[in-house]
């Protein structure tokens, strides 16, 4: 059984992996979680290249709206597992080794990810318990 901080490099991974595809961080993102799954064995690396092409396939038919949601976090979790099954096959050193490599991709996509950002203005608000009632402003920039 892994360790919660394993399964969090794991799930950061699945992420990283939905999120690159589509960007230009895709070609590094593919190319080095298919270096990791693969372990060495060229037929294992592009057998898991060609999963990563179906994910980018299966993102791009789902276009936007709630579908897209919805198959995005599919997604992520299927990746997520397939990095935790390697991860608990991996000898102690070897785990933190390819923890490691994983955190750098995931770096990597988030240095790459276009930015995102948000800002609330709730200056002329009133805050009732746990509500905001007032109006204000409220700036989204999501960049995908």
């Amino acid at each position: 059984m892994l360790v919660e901080g394993l399964i969090a490099v794991a799930a950061a991974g699945g992420g990283a992996i939905v999120q690159a595809a589509g960007t230009d961080a895709w070609a590094g993102i593919r190319s080095g979680v298919a270096r990791i799954l693969g372990r060495g064995e060229a037929g294992r690396e592009q057998a898991e290249l060609e999963r990563l092409d179906q994910t980018r396939a299966e993102l791009q038919s789902a276009g936007d709206g709630a579908g897209s949601e919805r198959v995005q976090t599919v997604l992520a979790t299927r990746w997520q597992t397939r990095l935790e099954i390697l991860l608990e096959q991996l000898p102690g050193e070897e785990r933190q080794q390819v923890a490691g490599e994983l955190q750098a991709l995931v770096q990597q996509a988030h240095a790459q990810a276009p930015v995102q950002s948000t800002h609330n203005d709730f200056s002329n608000a009133t805050f009732t318990d746990s509500q905001v009632l007032g109006s204000g402003t409220q700036n989204n920039t999501i960049n995908r």
